[in-house]
């Protein structure tokens, strides 16, 4: 195996990357480094190259962010489909692109999470009900392809879903190296909560600012950063304003790398409510900088988040409980401290080195049983 080419909604420099496009980058890049020719397919977005060289994955774009899933294919057919593909990696992470019916080479999906009945919470309801549909064909499509899922959870809902084929579970790693707490254990003078990912519904966003709103009439104040872009910001601002609360959130808006890493270091609670999530990256990443996290106890999160070791779960969308935690974890120093070390050793147990590896024999073995099978044929 030599030549692998990458279908993915996003890239890296994408606005609206998230923990797909990290996931993609960490490990192709690494791939890509030793020694494998990686293309990355994916989709544009405005003032956007129409292509790119990043992590020294050769970076294809095509049509846009809703109509990727038909542009792929057709930029696949006239640019990619005469050259030689050891094989496919399909990331379904949004709308499933189907490749298995339209590439030639032996197709290995890699499932993050699928909305299912979530899409609903997420979009309008023509758009929610045009993914729903667009995830039924699935199983049919991919359900006899061996395939690599990033949480038990994912796994658990292909197999419900009909997928016959087995299932690999590889993590999501962090660079544990780069993301580490405070050299002089430094937090923000006063409580604070941290939110860094997109602002999106589903994301739950809107369920940490009425649990902050709830503890400041019990008295207790917390600075809550929310950081980060994404279509939900206008709903959040005028909730932020209806609360009441708008002396303590602050919309950071996109952050770079080395901000990201401050406010997670400095940060004395990190939040992620999603009603599902394919695994929870920021969960991890604040982990590794010894910060805990209070998380919605959903599919993906109760994966990235150990209840009672490396922070707190609560049921999602129950406010009280998550602004009981939320007061627990800002109230008890000890507890802080306990969670923040135990989140610290998980993301250490944690590598993309180890991903990389992971994913790698997984492809090596997928190219080397279909090249076996045409020799048979």
């Amino acid at each position: 195996m030599q030549r692998i080419l990458v279908l993915n909604w996003q890239d890296r420099e994408n606005p609206q990357a998230g923990g797909a496009e990290e996931h993609v980058h960490q490990v192709f890049g690494r791939l890509a480094q030793r020694g494998y020719d990686v293309t990355l397919l994916a989709s544009g977005f405005r003032g956007c190259a129409p292509r790119a060289q990043l992590d020294g994955i050769a970076v294809h774009r095509t049509g846009g962010r809703y109509t990727f899933s038909v542009a792929a294919p057709l930029y696949y057919r006239d640019r990619l489909g005469h050259e030689r593909w050891d094989v496919v990696v399909d990331n379904l992470n949004k709308v499933p692109l189907f490749s298995p019916w339209w590439v030639s080479a032996p197709v290995v999906p890699v499932v993050h999470h699928l909305f299912g009945a979530t899409a609903f919470r997420e979009a309008n309801l023509p758009l929610a009900t045009a993914t729903w549909l667009m995830e039924r064909p699935l199983p049919l499509a991919y359900g006899d392809l061996p395939m690599i899922a990033v949480s038990r959870s994912t796994r658990d809902d292909l197999i419900a879903r009909g997928v016959r084929a087995p299932v690999e579970v590889i993590p999501v790693g962090v660079d544990s190296s780069r993301f580490t707490p405070h050299p002089r254990g430094r937090k923000t003078t006063a409580p604070s909560l941290l939110y860094l990912g997109r602002l999106k519904r589903y994301k739950g966003v809107d369920l940490l600012l009425r649990a902050v709103a709830r503890l400041a009439k019990q008295g207790l104040h917390i600075d809550f950063v929310i950081a980060g872009t994404g279509d939900a910001r206008p709903e959040l601002e005028h909730l932020v304003s209806d609360l009441g609360i708008g002396h303590q959130v602050t919309f950071a808006g996109f952050v770079d790398e080395d901000t990201k890493i401050d406010l997670m270091r400095t940060s004395w609670v990190h939040g992620l409510t999603s009603v599902i999530e394919g695994w929870g990256i920021t969960v991890i990443e604040a982990g590794a900088c010894g910060t805990p996290s209070v998380a919605s106890d959903a599919p993906g999160l109760r994966e990235a988040l150990l209840d009672g070791k490396t922070g707190l779960l609560v049921p999602h969308g129950d406010i009280e409980a998550l602004a009981g935690v939320i007061r627990r974890l800002v109230e008890n120093a000890e507890l802080r401290g306990r969670l923040g070390t135990g989140a610290r050793h998980y993301a250490e147990s944690l590598s993309w080195e180890r991903t990389g590896a992971a994913v790698e024999r997984f492809l090596l073995a997928a190219a080397s049983e279909n090249n076996m099978e045409t020799q048979t044929q």
